[in-house]
């Protein structure tokens, strides 16, 4: 939570609308956040596939800086475009602000709104309601590897998984001391130390260590396979789950089906008390861009999540109390069934605030 204190100055966020539908949902997630917190400023930021088409700048420096030093949280819409094959731009902004500003937890809430829409027969909204934290800045992800006599029949390709101690620690005593502030009991540990047992054996020491310190909470463990069984045959076991970058990557993507579909799922990438960068997880589906048919509700959560970072819990549980009224009536686009635009589901959701 970044500390804002009253009087002093107003919440600022920095707005990337993204590509594709980014740019449709960003800008109802705004008028959310205009609607509940007038006083958050707002500044739009000109950065995505457009931009780099147009100069080839993906994140500029100086824009960098002045996330870093003058913002409380960043809104970032959907990135990704076929126009740019490498997709440079969506690298650079997304993974380089994950790592230049040590944005070391993804937290993603793994949340039923609406039984209805979940895949498993029986489930409703007390058993579909986790959260993970996922580890931001290490594992394979750090692009640390290359190739050797790359194109011929010899080719090696290698990719180092990388831990540390510090990283471990601080992604799990963050699951600890959500779970404490949250009121959960059950914190769940997954690698696969059977069979990395390097990495995995940090993660085990680790836990085993920080969750000595929580008496309080049932620390368990699972190898993240049958973690992703267990999701599915009896979800209702999992209140806090913490793993690594790939693995989490992994079956928070299982988890959004579970909540309804990828595009109910948000996320926060953050550091306590720095500023921190909130995105729904959807992607930029070009196929249906500028059809005004995207789902905004992912948008919303993710909103609320932001709104939460900049210490106004109360207005993330209003946001969630809406989406899920406006699911029980609905009031939906086509990718769930129904007939409403982007924008009117935006006016739905809005009415009900």
């Amino acid at each position: 939570m970044v500390d804002v204190q009253a009087g002093a100055r107003a919440p600022r966020v920095a707005v990337v609308p993204g590509d594709g539908i980014g740019q449709e949902v960003i800008a109802e997630g705004v008028r959310l956040i205009q609607a509940l917190a007038p006083d958050v400023e707002l500044e739009w930021f000109d950065l995505g596939a457009e931009r780099y088409l147009r100069d080839k700048v993906t994140l500029p420096d100086d824009v960098f800086a002045r996330w870093r030093d003058e913002f409380d949280a960043v809104f970032l819409g959907a990135l990704g475009d076929p126009r740019v094959p490498s997709n440079v731009h969506a690298k650079d902004i997304l993974l380089g602000s994950r790592f230049r500003l040590d944005l070391f937890i993804n937290q993603r809430p793994i949340q039923l709104l609406d039984p209805r829409r979940c895949p498993l027969k029986g489930k409703g909204p007390d058993d579909v309601n986790m959260m993970v934290f996922r580890e931001n800045t290490e594992d394979l992800y750090t692009g640390v590897g290359g190739t050797f006599k790359e194109g011929t029949a010899d080719e090696v390709a290698q990719e180092l998984c990388i831990a540390t101690r510090k990283g471990v620690e601080r992604i799990v005593r963050a699951a600890f001391a959500w779970a404490r502030a949250h009121g959960k009991t059950r914190v769940c540990m997954s690698d696969k130390s059977n069979a990395m047992r390097f990495t995995g054996g940090l993660w085990q020491r680790v836990f085993k260590a920080v969750a000595a310190e929580y008496p309080e909470i049932q620390a368990s463990h699972l190898y993240v396979d049958v973690l992703a069984m267990e999701m599915v045959r009896a979800p209702e076991r999992f209140e806090v789950i913490v793993t690594s970058n790939l693995f989490g990557d992994i079956i928070t993507d299982l988890g959004a089906i579970l909540q309804g579909g990828i595009g109910l799922a948000c996320s926060g990438n953050i550091h306590p008390g720095r500023v921190s960068l909130f995105e729904p997880v959807h992607g930029s589906a070009p196929d249906i861009a500028g059809k005004g048919i995207a789902n905004p509700m992912a948008t919303f959560l993710t909103a609320g999540q932001l709104l939460s970072h900049l210490g106004r819990p109360a207005l993330e549980a209003q946001i969630q109390a809406a989406v899920r009224g406006a699911l029980l009536a609905d009031e939906v686009t086509p990718e769930l069934g129904g007939t409403l635009s982007t924008r009117a589901v935006a006016d739905a959701v809005l009415g009900r605030l």
